[in-house]
């Protein structure tokens, strides 16, 4: 090949890719029965009629009229207009405005597009080729196989299937009804995207409100974020920081700041970790885990604990001989169990809490404190009444001390102890079971201590005013004896057992957070969670070092 026809191709190679490429992007007229010309109103236009039809690369378009303008590649199309891209792409619409060389579609009146499954209907709708994108801004209609969604502007991309709506945004499911003022939706994979205030409501039975994150309309799971909510029936809520919710299995779990609240029951849960389950409404959470108890306006009860669980219990009772049926609220803590209430204060390592006959049952070294009272046993059982603590009940070990002053405390120790409450204060003490008492009797004549009495008996009650022993009732079988403040035995000073706590003692709500030492409890039978495991371990290798040497 001579050096001349090497320069002549590298000219005419570029010119006849211009000209494919201008080909390609010219818009061809296919079809027309008539076509005629009127130079004085449309100068620049071949007007056609009847079946017309044109292509331009990939796409088709059919129309009863148009205007075509092949200096600038364009046209205006009339009548029954239909546009055709590849196999699943179709446009329908009574005008239609295309520029060739912008590859961009004006729609307008009632116009539909569909997209595979896809339907997308409105009134005026652009249609850019290039970037494969349609946005409406006068109202428009999305509707696929599951979901039906609505907005006053809104856009789609084909090749992603992706769907983006703003103001008045509204997605109809057959479950649930969602209203945002921004949305993004995936008609293939049917997610939506939550990008501002959106409420999700189930027909009033769950209400969702949330400002970012995503729903899945076909499982109905969804993962949200920003502090969202969701409402039960309207008397419990679940709220966090990050909600992953499955609306099919009623599982909510949550992280960061949760709040679970029942306002029936009149409780919220607080921690940084949670679950709740819709069945039964039972849920639990942990991580500075708190309950806080506000059926009483003006005293609220607040729990810690390590792990908090929740459940509502079913029961049948009669009223006027028929049956009906009801719940009540269970609440279980484990490990570093502390309550605060203004009328008690507590301590232990495991607690229930029985709302159908309002008791609260402390598990493991409990310590209770009611104004300058500690009560502490194996076990301690709190009845509630109208939302006050109406008496408790110590069994195993029972254990009270008041201190009177200084190193003089006040004590009563038994199997067991009846603590009751009148009016926020101690009014009486009742001890059963090897009953041993130390208090220090008062001359009311100037208010001086008499001495120590100390006792013993089968069964003890104490009565008190104004937070002082008012009278007692022993057993004819009592015995004691009363020493003289100047002449009491430090070995007599202490019943067996005897421990003061009140450094473990929370004086305010944030104090349910703090973990103080333990004060060594002496003689106390029931050791801690703790301990008892390491016991059965310990054992548990002893035996198997016994079977290794035996074998």
């Amino acid at each position: 090949m001579t050096k001349y026809k090497v320069y002549l191709l590298s000219i005419l190679l570029p010119l006849v890719c211009l000209l494919s490429m201008k080909a390609q992007n010219t818009v061809i007229l296919e079809h027309s029965e008539t076509l005629s010309f009127d130079e004085r109103r449309m100068p620049d236009a071949q007007i056609l009629r009847g079946d017309v039809r044109f292509r331009h690369d990939s796409a088709l378009m059919f129309c009863d009229s148009a205007y075509f303008f092949d200096k600038t590649n364009s046209l205006h199309a009339f009548g029954h207009v239909r546009m055709e891209q590849g196999d699943s792409l179709f446009g329908f619409a009574d005008k239609l405005y295309y520029d060739g060389n912008a590859k961009f579609v004006r729609f307008r009146d009632n116009v539909k597009m569909i997209h595979r499954a896809t339907v997308l209907t409105t009134d005026s709708l652009n249609y850019d080729r290039q970037r494969d994108l349609a946005y409406y801004y006068t109202g428009g209609t999305i509707a696929d196989s599951l979901n039906t969604l609505t907005s006053i502007w809104g856009q789609y991309h084909t090749p992603s299937s992706q769907a983006t709506f703003r103001r008045e945004v509204k997605l109809t499911h057959p479950k649930f009804l969602m209203l945002a003022d921004t949305l993004g939706y995936n008609s293939k994979t049917k997610i939506a995207d939550i990008f501002g205030p959106t409420k999700v409501d189930y027909a009033g039975e769950t209400e969702i409100f949330s400002n970012r994150g995503w729903y899945n309309t076909f499982t109905e799971n969804s993962m949200l974020l920003d502090r969202s909510v969701i409402v039960q029936k309207g008397t419990q809520s679940l709220t966090g920081d990050t909600i992953f919710y499955d609306k099919v299995r009623g599982f909510g779990q949550v992280f960061h700041n949760m709040a679970m609240t029942d306002s029936a029951q009149k409780i919220t849960l607080y921690g940084n970790y949670g679950e709740m389950y819709e069945v039964g409404r039972h849920g639990y959470t942990t991580d500075s885990a708190l309950m806080v108890e506000w059926s009483d306006s003006l005293h609220f009860s607040y729990l810690h604990a390590d792990t908090l669980y929740t459940e509502n219990a079913p029961y049948i009772y009669r009223d006027s001989l028929v049956e009906k049926d009801s719940v009540y609220r269970q609440v279980r803590a484990f490990h570093n169990v502390r309550i605060y209430r203004d009328d008690m204060q507590a301590q232990c390592d495991s607690m229930t809490y029985n709302g159908l006959d309002s008791v609260i049952t402390l598990y493991i070294d409990p310590i209770c404190w009611s104004q300058e009272n500690q009560l502490s046993a194996d076990s301690v059982l709190i009845y509630l009444k109208n939302g006050a603590v109406d008496y408790l009940h110590g069994m195993g070990h029972a254990f009270a001390a008041k201190q009177e002053k200084d190193n003089l405390f006040g004590q009563m120790a038994g199997k067991e102890i009846y603590a009751y409450i009148q009016d926020g204060q101690l009014h009486r003490v009742e001890l059963t079971g090897n009953a041993e008492t130390i208090y220090y009797p008062i001359d009311e004549s100037d208010s001086t201590y008499v001495g120590m009495n100390r006792t013993m008996s089968s069964y003890v009650k104490f009565y008190f005013v104004d937070k002082k022993i008012h009278h007692i009732l022993f057993t004819a079988q009592t015995t004691g004896k009363l020493y003289p403040m100047d002449q009491i035995p430090p070995s007599e000073a202490e019943l067996s057992g005897f421990f003061w706590a009140e450094s473990e003692r929370p004086h305010r709500p944030g104090d349910v957070f703090e973990h103080p030492v333990h004060i060594p409890r002496p003689g106390m039978a029931v050791k801690s969670a703790v301990s008892s495991a390491t016991d059965k371990n310990a054992i548990k290798k002893k035996k198997k070092k016994k079977r290794n040497n035996e074998l």
